[in-house]
């Protein structure tokens, strides 16, 4: 076992350990989840940009 973990678990801190692993996870999920967001932002940017550019290519036809 790890030398901090041992430590926490000696001085009675197991709240402390859980709560800190909890926030850390929290934390980490946040992180992916907004990556994901901005990627899903993007791919959706550049549907937009592409209708735009055939509604231009419809109107010039016209």
């Amino acid at each position: 076992m790890d030398n901090l973990t041992t430590t926490i678990i000696e001085r009675g801190d197991l709240a402390h350990l859980a709560l800190f692993l909890w926030a850390s996870g929290s934390s980490a999920l946040l992180v992916w989840s907004l990556r994901e967001m901005a990627k899903v932002n993007q791919h959706f940017n550049d549907f937009v940009r592409e209708i735009a550019a055939l509604n231009r290519l419809f109107r010039k036809e016209d």
